[in-house]
């Protein structure tokens, strides 16, 4: 699924190294931000459009451990970048872009894709179950204890498809189970420390069948983030992106201009 196209973005905190861009591409950078249970090749058709329509675009690898941590991962690759950029959220990775975006910097918008966008004190589990509808907590598999008490959490590749991916192919939706990134329990349940979207113009899209963040709360988060456009995709399912890639590049370039 991984795609040469994609560039993942790796960053050493100790040496401070990071992506630089020189400032001679007139388009906005597109920092794509992929969510729990997947990882960067989710963006694999989206990054096609956008590099044919000349954006410049970084896939960031999503730690997935802690909001806090992540969200300072991404807000020191975007520091590296030497443009403005386009911060794009998919699902857990919306609430990394809220807390990795501050007013000032060189973010000149946000996308949310079928992403959590929570207010200061707010987490993704508190939103997940702020509207009835989302299945994902009887599809996940036995948690991987690590250090602490903190849990890995994964999907059951048998439930995946429905769940998760339920208007991808068979096959492909086979090979994202199987090679899904875990998020640990704490990441979801870590409520966010900054809101971006209050200070940062916000677009939004999604899919009215998303299985995993109920449609009903998108549109509530839109609503609240005064979006300056929301797109729901008819039949889509929480992986719009794969699923609709020209429709997610659409909005992207929009938030772009």
């Amino acid at each position: 699924m991984m795609k040469s196209v994609i560039a993942l973005a790796v960053f050493a905190a100790s040496s401070g190294a990071g992506y630089s861009y020189a400032a001679e591409n007139p388009k906005p950078t597109v920092v794509l931000v992929h969510g729990a249970f997947a990882d960067a090749s989710s963006w694999s058709g989206v990054i096609a459009k956008l590099e044919k329509d000349g954006y410049p675009v970084v896939a960031v690898a999503n730690p997935l451990r802690s909001v806090k941590g992540d969200g300072d991962y991404v807000r020191r690759i975007v520091a590296g970048i030497k443009t403005p950029v386009v911060l794009v959220g998919h699902s857990y990775g919306g609430s990394v872009i809220s807390e990795a975006a501050s007013k000032g910097e060189n973010i000149k918008s946000l996308v949310y894709v079928a992403a959590f966008a929570p207010e200061v004190g707010e987490s993704g589990l508190a939103l997940t179950g702020k509207f009835p509808g989302s299945t994902l907590s009887p599809t996940l598999g036995e948690p991987v204890e690590l250090e602490g008490g903190i849990k890995d959490l994964y999907i059951q590749q048998a439930k995946f498809h429905d769940q998760f991916a339920a208007d991808v192919a068979a096959d492909d939706a086979k090979v994202m189970a199987a090679t899904q990134r875990p998020v640990t329990d704490f990441a979801l349940g870590q409520a966010n420390s900054n809101a971006g979207w209050k200070d940062i113009p916000s677009w939004f899209v999604y899919g009215d069948a998303d299985k995993n963040i109920p449609a009903e709360t998108h549109a509530w988060m839109a609503k609240r983030a005064k979006a300056k456009e929301t797109i729901v995709v008819k039949g889509a399912s929480h992986v719009v992106m794969v699923s609709h890639p020209d429709k997610v590049a659409k909005i992207i370039e929009a938030a772009a201009l």
